[in-house]
């Protein structure tokens, strides 16, 4: 027998097939964070009708994913599988995204009718480069470590990506000299497009020409997405976790889309952009500590006390007014620790559900629980985004000018009691979910034992053999 010898990839190709995550996390943020506030407060757009808008896209965006991917699956070229939907539509996506930033003036409904265009196109595209890219990573190595390596560097340059984006409103405000009028703000996003588009093509046409796919061999009859449903509605695992992951995700989705108006109108302050990069510096810096934390204590221990010290920093935001930003900066930073927990918990949990999947099964199935997965969060961010800027706009928000007390109450209720309520839930929830890390042990001994032809007690229901 031959001695499989680790699989090495080289750091500059590491590299290469992580750059794409760089350039589109810059793009992303403005995209969530920054492009409401500009098309309601500068281009004029209703506020409830935007909402809609950002509400249908992410619904639109869940079905298309798995759609995308299926096809890419399928898909035989002589330039592999996924590199055709990258390179192809890395040039839509950098399209679209300037339209998007550089609307014309003309009427308003002229110019809810190009948003609408405009972010639908945005939206098709990114998930014609977005699904086909992770879908890349696993196959440029099977090597459990290297894997993990790849990995790690990718989402390493996602998140340097996310600190870029989240300042880069102030630096290309500096840099070009803007104002902070109308016009001002339409330059501002004009740099932005033409600053980033081409290093979002740059970075996809890079990974596409230093990374070359491994042959796919035949096309198999897989198991469709929403066939799997009646599997995964036996792994209860999973059930507790994306249900709470989703309540709890609607929650972090709102402040994420209304910091800029609460910090303007609730407030009275300029420091949105400063409070927004602190959030994500603290979430970051915080990151390994959560992992080392969640090895002492357990995954579900360590998201669970992170949810209580976001809940607790997020409620304190629903008391606070003009002159207090300096208490809401002390939140903010309370809140980002937790945000830490946020990026790296609740997927090291999925990994364990799928392993049990793989008990009550015999197959591993992680594209089928990725979709279902992707799907949830693309329904608590149409939640999240769509109903609360639409509940904003029902309230009686007008732009640019002192919102009444109701439109603050609202804002006030968006941004910090229902996040609140939406982690207590999620919390409650969470104390359900069965698999601790000897349960886990348990299962992956079960797993081999069924692997050699034995049959096993459920470690989650010993009374139930699986054969």
């Amino acid at each position: 027998m031959k001695t499989r010898h680790p699989e090495h990839i080289a750091l500059g190709k590491k590299i290469a097939y992580s750059a794409p995550a760089f350039a589109l996390a810059i793009v992303g943020i403005p995209v969530y964070v920054y492009i409401p506030k500009f098309y309601t407060d500068v281009v004029g757009i209703n506020i409830a009708v935007l909402g809609t808008l950002l509400f249908s896209v992410r619904i639109f965006d869940a079905v298309t994913d798995p759609a995308i991917g299926h096809l890419s699956d399928r898909t035989r070229t002589k330039f592999g599988r996924r590199r055709p939907y990258i390179a192809i539509g890395s040039l839509f996506v950098a399209l679209s995204m300037y339209l998007l930033f550089n609307p014309p003036q003309a009427s308003a409904n002229f110019e809810t009718w190009w948003f609408g265009i405009c972010i639908y196109s945005l939206f098709l595209f990114w998930t014609v480069v977005v699904v086909p890219f992770e879908s890349l990573g696993p196959e440029i190595t099977f090597d459990y470590h290297e894997r993990t390596s790849l990995f790690g560097m990718r989402d390493g340059l996602l998140i340097a990506g996310t600190l870029m984006a989240a300042s880069s409103p102030a630096i290309v405000e500096w840099a070009f000299d803007l104002t902070s009028d109308a016009d001002g703000e339409r330059a501002k996003f004009f740099w932005i497009a033409i600053l980033y588009a081409p290093l979002l093509i740059g970075s996809c046409w890079w990974c596409v020409i230093a990374i070359k796919e491994k042959p796919s061999g035949k096309v198999l009859n897989q198991t469709g997405l929403w066939m799997g449903f009646r599997y995964v509605a036996r792994n209860r695992p999973f059930i507790i976790l994306v249900i709470s992951y989703t309540i709890a995700a609607i929650g972090s989705n709102l402040p994420a889309t209304l910091i800029l108006y609460y910090v303007e109108y609730v407030l009275q302050s300029q420091l949105a952009d400063a409070f927004l990069l602190l959030y994500f510096v603290t979430g970051i810096i915080f990151l390994p500590g959560w992992i080392l934390i969640s090895r002492r204590i357990g995954k579900k221990a360590a998201w669970l006390t992170s949810m209580v010290i976001n809940t607790g920093a997020v409620i304190g935001v629903f008391f606070l007014g003009p002159g207090d930003a300096n208490i809401y900066g002390i939140l903010v930073f309370l809140s980002g620790i937790g945000f830490g927990a946020t990026l790296a918990l609740p997927s090291a949990i999925q990994a364990d559900v799928i392993d049990y999947d793989e008990l009550l099964t015999g197959q591993r199935r992680e594209g089928q629980y990725i979709g279902l997965w992707s799907i949830a969060k693309k329904f608590a961010a149409a939640i999240g985004v769509g109903a609360g800027l639409s509940i904003l706009g029902y309230a009686g928000y007008e732009p640019n000018v002192v919102q009444t007390e109701q439109v603050q109450l609202t804002l006030r209720t968006l941004y910090a009691l229902v996040p609140s309520a939406c982690n207590i839930i999620a919390f409650i929830i969470v104390l359900a979910y069965p698999i601790s890390r000897g349960v886990h042990e348990q299962i992956r001994n079960a797993i081999a034992e069924r692997q050699a032809g034995n049959s096993v007690a459920d470690p989650l229901k010993p009374q139930r053999m699986i054969s």
